[in-house]
């Protein structure tokens, strides 16, 4: 690897910044990433689902390998009926090529220990428990002002800090998240000997119920239901929820309810759509991941679109000797269609949920995205 004397300021240690530290390290920038917790997120969250054009940036970057052994891979799913009946069984589309998985589930403090191996051997400069406060710019960098006091100059900022990014508040930037209605609640199980695949329920006491394998032993499980006055539900009560909602479904719901006493190990998160219809950069200051866009996860893409901008943008910076708004405007404009299609489709297959519109055509809406995620973002 050639150093080059180009520096980006990654802001935001999340999956889609870690990534794309490691992938500018890669085409020998010089990269610092800022996160603003202490702890970098090391133990939060229960289970992730990387489809597989996810697992094809985690290849690119160099962690597929790592990824494949402290996760589990899935080809198929079960759709049952609430009491558990099976009502038919497939194979997934393998979105990242037929060299990969159609999906890995993992759990998420998995997911983050091996990005942040990855980052630190990649020989970016890390800044914990730190992060912007203010910046400025000109026509050849950004003069960044940090919340510790600090000061430093750098090429390009990314603003990888998440569905509320500040960042994206100090460039301008007005587009906001939105509710669409629907909240999931999480969390981390055993795993039983026979469920090598995702299982999903519609209808019963939540839109959704579902489970998907995180590893030989452990497995996530998740209810998707109306939103609810956050403020209203104690955090104390989290297990007794989703035990109350995990009673109206059969089948391995019942082991998965009896493991659920910990209302600690219980995630509830409102599902917003966000997308930025405008540019997603300012001067020198561009967006990647939730900070540009997100959206439900009814098809479970929403880490996939965050892992392909950080591979589209590391691409157009790690093969152009001119980084400008020409460029920025390209990386925007190569996201923005595909971003669209699958925000659109997941918000629009979590109202039909919603609606309880049960002759909605959710797998043939489901089938033609998966089909056009098969081609090269």
């Amino acid at each position: 690897m050639t150093e080059t004397r180009r520096t980006v300021l990654v802001i935001g240690g999340g999956t889609s910044g870690c990534v794309l530290a490691v992938l500018l390290r890669g085409a020998g920038i010089t990269v610092e990433l800022v996160e603003a917790r202490a702890d970098w997120n090391a133990t939060a969250g229960s289970g992730i689902t990387l489809q597989g054009n996810a697992l094809r940036v985690m290849r690119e970057a160099g962690l597929w390998e790592r990824v494949r052994e402290h996760g589990h891979s899935v080809d198929g799913v079960t759709v049952t009926d609430p009491d558990g009946t099976e009502v038919f069984t497939r194979r997934d589309l393998r979105t990242g090529g037929d060299d990969l998985p159609a999906g890995l589930g993992l759990g998420r403090p998995a997911l983050q220990r091996i990005l942040i191996e990855a980052v630190r051997a990649s020989g970016t400069r890390v800044g914990l428990g730190r992060t912007v406060a203010g910046q400025t710019q000109d026509a050849t960098g950004v003069d960044v002002s940090f919340t510790d006091g600090t000061t430093g100059r750098y090429d390009l900022v990314v603003a990888a800090d998440g569905l509320n990014s500040r960042t994206r508040e100090l460039i301008g930037i007005s587009d906001k998240p939105a509710p669409t209605g629907l909240a999931v609640w999480r969390t981390s199980v055993p795993r039983p000997a026979d469920v090598d695949r995702t299982h999903l329920a519609f209808g019963g006491p939540a839109c959704i119920a579902g489970f998907s394998p995180t590893s030989d032993t452990t497995m996530y499980a998740y209810l998707v239901e109306p939103s609810r006055d956050r403020a209203a539900v104690d955090p104390a009560s989290y297990a007794d929820e989703v035990r109350r909602l995990a009673a109206g479904y059969g089948g391995h719901w019942e082991g998965i309810r009896a493991s659920v006493t910990d209302p600690a190990q219980v995630n509830y998160t409102w599902c917003d759509r966000h997308l930025v219809e405008g540019a997603w950069h300012r001067g020198r200051v561009v967006l990647v991941g939730d900070a540009a866009h997100a959206c439900p996860p009814t098809l479970a893409q929403g880490a996939a679109m965050s892992l392909e901008d950080a591979a589209v943008l590391a691409e157009l910076l790690g093969t152009h000797d001119t980084w400008d708004d020409d460029l920025l405007t390209a990386y925007r404009d190569r996201r923005m269609p595909r971003v669209r299609m699958v925000v659109d489709a997941s918000v629009r297959i979590g109202q039909w949920q919603l609606d309880g519109a049960r002759d909605a055509d959710v797998s043939g809406l489901m089938g033609r995205t998966m089909t056009a995620l098969t081609e090269l973002p």
